[in-house]
């Protein structure tokens, strides 16, 4: 097993020793990245003072420029050099190592480094994504003073105890009381420093004979980071819930994860079980296996609002669970973080970031909803927690489970190729049917068929039939806000983003109309802005707007509304989810966030408003997505006896996924698409890369974005005829993404598409690293297997 050290000790800067190069036969190097700044690794000289207190894992204080600037870098490697030439080591040194003990393990440095060649990203900004803003700051503690004994505390013992015997004439009296020895014995033990408190505590004396020790002289004084005692110990427990008896199929899928965990298979398995079927008790039987070893696991959830559910469950069943999620402070996080390394904490669940979690004995891995687009990171390193999970385990020779109603088409092929094992569950527990999904079409000639507003005149029927019957609904609509579209009928004006090009949505409580991209917003006008016509048309729908409608149709009937608009207070998500849980609303009505894993057992009918907000993007997994959502929150009902059923509104009632989600029929949905995929050499088949190019000038972006294809296009050609490297790709573009400007830069993309990943990720990393800087404000991003392309 691996040792994890203590991450949240820090020393004090010292005063930085001037440069100096040495000139002796051999020395010790730090190999180091920066955070931020130049790309690549660098190395120092470590003094001889340093030797024992740098280690990899590590941050370090270096001197950076002609200015030498102190600043902290990440140790990755220390080596011993020899100068064979005689010519003497003209690097820098070190200023001071920052961390008392290493950050991280050599096996996260090893992963840090995987998915910087994997995703083209600079090792430095992936360890900064790596360990958590609230760890690197050690937000949430305070400086305390601690002592350790001297280096030559028995010697000073004796000096003393020479002293008192020549002044008292030879008198034998004790030099230590009973009570200070206890104590000495003690701190001489201790693996780390004490405070006085913490020594007294531990001795189980006052403070009297320890202020005795310290005054002999025997103490030596130091500062460190620390969140509390070292004696603390706490932890709430939750009443147990016995195991849930296994089905057939439960158990069958049990059974084989159980066989992969005793023989330390390092496997995938993509568990596929519908809606309803238990995927979680089968998570949580095989964690409480390896738990029994001694073992840590971690579980992902794809969303905020799975988080509170998913750990509810988890903490009925183990006594010790850490939640790591984007709404944690600083301070929590890294109060979680501390818990984890520790050793002490048996559950990790999180987003997508708690793939990282520095669990010292980690025996499992699990994904929950891996088909969610959540796991996959916007912002440098862009790495999918799938991909890293799936190093991860085979890092450890540890499974990972990847669970959905509706896999990714990425995970279902490679499912078919045998790389991951299929554990399939096809029938919900207790055997209650999936409910029955009905489309409604949207399209011109059905027009008598609606009331007012966006809901059709059957699914108001069918939620007045819920209500009355006591039961509880839930409604999708995949679009914010309460008018998606503000235009002018006089002059045909559409009010647009300044910065993005992109429609502004109206926002009635704040009477406001706002970009969702760059937050750019006016107050909502009342005449258009290019005539001055006082008619201004305001259209669309959103959730804001469907929560008015509803409460104008139901009046007396308690709603509840769940989007990024409502849910951003701490906590705001768990509130939510438990006051619908127990009934104090009746109609739940939101976007993506509603729409999976939730389990609510009241729920009788589920309203899809626009199933086609996604369907018609320029994106090829358009239909993908379209599938998962729809056939993930028609699982959210028939999830007891009283059963249920699903309406779905749609412009698009004849569309292949459509058809598919109203059957919940994954694997003819999963055939098809992967024929189209396969007949264009799209993904799961080669892998894409994408470039995007942005910058404040239309013309010179363009340009650039030109000549920066044409030159990845003709080295990589050259290298592929010098070196005989195939490739197998194609460059598609560049040219206008589809959001042409976005916070005041215009964006031009291209695609690489390629049969073999492993040479052309190696090529991209070296053709990046020789490209010159960038023309002023032009900037290029790479993001390897993209799931955004718009």
């Amino acid at each position: 097993m691996e040792k994890q050290n203590n991450l949240f000790d820090i020393k004090e800067f010292s005063q930085a020793p001037d440069w100096e190069a040495a000139d002796s036969s051999q020395c010790r190097v730090a190999r180091v990245v920066f955070p931020d700044g130049p790309d690549g690794s660098f190395d120092y000289l470590i003094p001889e003072k340093w030797y024992e207190k740098t280690a990899p894992g590590e941050r370090l204080l270096v001197p950076l420029g002609k200015s030498n600037r102190a600043v902290i870098v990440y140790c990755i490697d220390v080596a011993e050099r020899y100068d064979a030439a005689g010519q003497g080591f003209k690097l820098k040194e070190i200023l001071q190592p920052i961390d008392l003990q290493p950050l991280l393990s050599r096996r996260m440095l090893d992963l840090a480094q995987w998915i910087s060649d994997r995703y083209l990203c600079p090792l430095g900004t992936v360890l900064e994504a790596v360990l958590p803003a609230g760890v690197r700051d050690q937000a949430g503690t305070r400086l305390t003073t601690v002592y350790s004994l001297i280096s030559n505390a028995e010697e000073k013992l004796r000096t003393i105890a020479a002293g008192k015997a020549a002044n008292k004439k030879g008198e034998d009296l004790p030099l230590l009381t009973s009570k200070q020895k206890r104590a000495y014995e003690i701190l001489r033990n201790s693996p780390e420093p004490l405070t006085l408190t913490e020594l007294a505590k531990a001795a189980k004396c006052t403070l009297v004979p320890i202020n005795a020790l310290k005054n002999m002289g025997l103490f030596q004084k130091g500062s460190v980071r620390r969140r509390g005692s070292l004696f603390e110990d706490s932890g709430a427990t939750v009443p147990r819930r016995t195991p849930y008896i296994l089905n057939e199929e439960q158990k069958a899928a049990y059974d084989r994860i159980l066989e992969a965990i005793r023989n330390r298979e390092s496997g995938a398995f993509l568990l596929h079980g519908i809606t309803g079927s238990g995927k979680t008790e089968v998570y949580i039987q095989a964690i409480e296996e390896i738990v029994q070893y001694g073992k840590q696991a971690i579980v992902l959830v794809p969303e905020i609002s799975l988080t509170p559910q998913t750990v509810r469950r988890f903490r009925e069943r183990f006594d010790s669970i850490a939640v790591l999620h984007s709404n944690l402070t600083d301070s929590e996080r890294h109060a979680e973080w501390a818990r984890i390394a520790s050793g002490k904490v048996q559950v990790v669940v999180g987003a997508r970031s708690a793939i990282f979690a520095p669990l010292p004995n980690l025996g499992l891995i699990v994904i929950d909803e891996e088909h969610e687009n959540s796991f996959k990171q916007n912002i440098a390193p862009r790495y999918h927690a799938r991909e890293v999970a799936l190093f991860r385990a085979h890092q450890e020779k540890i499974p990972l489970i990847l669970g959905s109603a509706t896999p990714s088409l990425e995970s279902w092929h490679r499912q078919s190729t045998g790389e991951y094992h299929l554990l399939s569950i096809r029938k919900r527990v207790r055997e209650l049917p999936l409910p029955m999904v009905h489309l409604i079409d949207l399209r011109s000639g059905n027009e008598a068929r609606f009331t007012r507003g966006s809901i059709h005149r059957e699914l108001h029927i069918s939620i007045k039939n819920a209500l009355d019957s006591g039961g509880q609904i839930i409604l999708l609509l995949n679009r914010r806000g309460y008018s998606t579209q503000i235009q002018c009928p006089a002059c045909g004006e559409v009010l647009q983003c300044p910065e993005c090009e992109v429609a502004l949505t109206h926002h009635k409580t704040e009477d406001i109309a706002l970009c969702h991209y760059c937050d750019y917003q006016i107050p909502a006008p009342k005449a258009c802005p290019k005539c001055g016509f006082t008619g201004i048309r305001y259209s669309g729908f959103g959730t804001e707007r469907l929560e008015q409608e509803l409460i104008s149709r139901f009046p007396d009937i308690p709603i509840l509304r769940m989007d990024t608009d409502t849910m951003a207070g701490h906590g705001a998500h768990e509130r939510a989810l438990d006051d619908f849980r127990s009934g104090k609303y009746r109609i739940l009505l939101g976007t993506q966030m509603i729409a999976k894993g939730l389990d609510f057992p009241n729920v009788v009918l589920v309203g899809v408003i626009n199933a086609d907000t996604a369907l018609h993007f320029p994106d090829f997994r358009a239909s993908e997505r379209t599938f998962h959502l729809i056939t993930q929150v028609a699982g959210r009902t028939g999830r007891s006896e009283r059963g249920g059923h699903v309406i779905v509104q749609t412009y698009s009632p004849d569309h292949p996924a459509i058809l598919a989600a109203r059957q919940h029929d994954f694997i003819e949905f999963a055939k098809n698409e992967l024929k189209d995929r396969k007949e264009i050499g799209y993904p799961p088949f080669n892998m894409m890369i994408r470039f995007i190019i942005r910058g404040p000038d239309e013309k010179k972006t363009e340009a650039f974005a030109g000549e920066f294809a044409k030159k990845m296009r003709e080295e990589m050609n050259l290298h592929q005829s010098k070196e005989a490297v195939k490739y197998g790709l194609r460059i598609l573009g560049p040219a206008p993404a589809p959001f042409a400007k976005l916070r005041s830069n215009y964006r031009f993309h291209f695609f690489i598409i390629t049969s073999n990943p492993e040479n052309t990720l190696a090529f991209l990393k070296n053709f990046l690293a020789a490209q010159k800087k960038n023309p002023a404000e032009i900037e290029w991003v790479v993001d390897v297997d993209p799931l955004d392309m718009l």
